[in-house]
C-alpha cells in the first residue's frame, strides 16, 4: 500500500536518522503529545522493526501548566498505544532564575532526557523539531544579531541527540497524525503571543510569505544547512584554540588571543564566557565584542559585565571571566 506523502516524509527522515544504529540498540524518542513528536514516535516504531531496534517513548512534565500531570499520563497511554517497547515519564522542576521560562524548561528537559538515555543505554535520542522550527530559530537569531551561528540554526545531530524532521514541514506532521488517526495535543503556549517565537510563527513568517512569496521557511532552513559546515569548522578551530591557550584557571593570554583571526578569537571568548557560567542563550554578540575589546582595544577598562553575574577582566596580560563581586 502506498503511504500518504506526509507519512512517507516523516518516515524517510526517521529512516535516515536510524541508519547507523546496530540491531538491538535502544532509541529514545522525546514526546510531548503534540503533532510533531507523535508523528516522530509513530514513524520510529514503524521504521525500527527492520533494523531490530528497541523504541522507548519518553515524556517530560515541566509542571508549568495546570493539569500537566494528567496530560503526561495521557501521553504515556498514547505512546504505549503506538507500540513502543517501553515508556518512561519524569516530572522536572524548572528553575527560571536568571534565564527565563523557555530556556529553563529546555535546560531541565535535556538534563532529564540525558538521565533517561543513560538508564536505557540509548545511543540516540530523537527530537521532533521540524523545518518550521528551524526557520523560526534562524529568524530569532537574526533579530538578536547572533551572526553566522544564528543562520546555521539548529544542528541536525549533537552528542546523542538527533533531529530527523528538519526537512519536514509542520503541516506534514499534522497531516501524518490525521492520516494515521493519532489525536494530538495543542500546547496553549504555542498560541500565546507573549512568547516571541509564537509571534514569529503566527505573524512574522506568514507576513514574509505574503510579501515575498511562498517557501520562505524552506529557504531559511536551506540557508541554515548551507552554513552549518562552515560554522562547525570555525567552532572546531575555536575549541582547539581555547584548549591550547587557556590555563588551568581558565585565563587566556592576551598576546595569544590577539594572534588568532577575528572569527576564531571571538569564538574562543564566547567559549570562555560560557565555561565560566554565562547562559549561552543570553550571551549576545555585543557581550563578545566587549570582551574582544579587552584584547584589541585596551585602554584601561576595569571590566565588562556579562550575563550570569559575571565580568570579563584583563589583568597582568591575561583575560579572565570571573564572578562579579556582590
Amino acid at each position: 500500500m502506498t503511504l500518504h506523502p506526509s507519512v512517507a516524509a516523516v518516515r524517510r527522515g526517521v529512516r535516515r536518522a536510524l541508519a547507523d544504529l546496530d540491531p538491538g540498540r535502544t532509541v529514545l524518542v522525546a514526546c510531548s503529545g503534540g503533532a510533531d513528536s507523535l508523528a516522530l514516535l509513530a514513524a520510529t516504531v514503524a521504521e525500527a522493526g527492520r533494523p531490530g531496534l528497541r523504541v522507548v517513548g519518553a515524556t517530560v512534565d515541566h509542571g508549568l501548566q495546570a493539569g500537566s500531570d494528567a496530560h503526561a499520563a495521557r501521553v504515556v497511554e498514547q505512546m504505549a498505544g503506538l507500540g513502543v517497547d517501553e515508556t518512561v515519564a519524569a516530572r522536572v522542576r524548572v528553575d527560571e532564575a536568571g534565564i527565563g521560562p523557555e530556556a529553563a524548561a529546555r535546560r531541565a528537559r535535556y538534563a532529564v532526557l540525558e538521565e533517561m538515555a543513560r538508564h536505557f543505554d540509548a545511543p540516540a535520542v530523537l527530537l521532533g523539531h521540524t523545518r518550521d522550527d528551524q526557520a523560526e530559530t534562524v529568524l530569532l537569531g537574526l533579530t538578536r544579531g547572533s551572526g553566522g551561528r544564528s543562520l546555521a540554526g539548529m544542528r541536525r545531530a549533537f552528542d546523542r541527540y538527533r533531529r530527523p524532521l528538519l526537512d519536514v514541514a509542520r503541516t506534514d506532521t499534522v497531516t501524518a497524525c490525521q492520516v494515521e488517526g493519532i489525536e494530538f495535543w495543542e500546547d496553549p503556549h504555542n498560541s500565546d503571543p507573549a512568547y516571541t517565537r509564537v509571534r514569529v510563527r503566527h505573524a512574522v513568517l506568514p507576513m514574509l510569505e505574503e510579501q515575498l512569496g511562498p517557501g520562505v521557511a524552506a529557504t531559511l532552513a536551506r540557508t541554515a544547512d548551507q552554513l552549518r559546515s562552515d560554522m562547525d569548522l570555525l567552532d572546531d578551530l575555536a575549541e582547539a584554540a581555547h584548549l591550547r591557550l587557556a590555563d588551568a584557571d581558565g585565563a587566556l593570554p592576551v598576546a595569544g588571543l590577539a594572534a588568532e583571526p577575528d572569527a576564531v578569537r571571538r569564538r574562543v571568548l564566547r567559549i570562555a564566557a560560557v565555561a565560566a557560567g554565562a547562559p549561552a542563550a543570553e550571551l549576545f554578540h555585543e557581550h563578545v565584542l566587549a570582551l574582544d575589546a579587552l584584547v584589541t582595544d585596551w585602554h584601561g577598562q576595569k571590566w565588562i559585565d556579562l550575563p550570569g553575574h559575571l565580568r570579563g577582566q584583563r589583568v597582568d596580560g591575561g583575560l579572565r571571566v570571573v564572578r562579579a563581586d556582590p
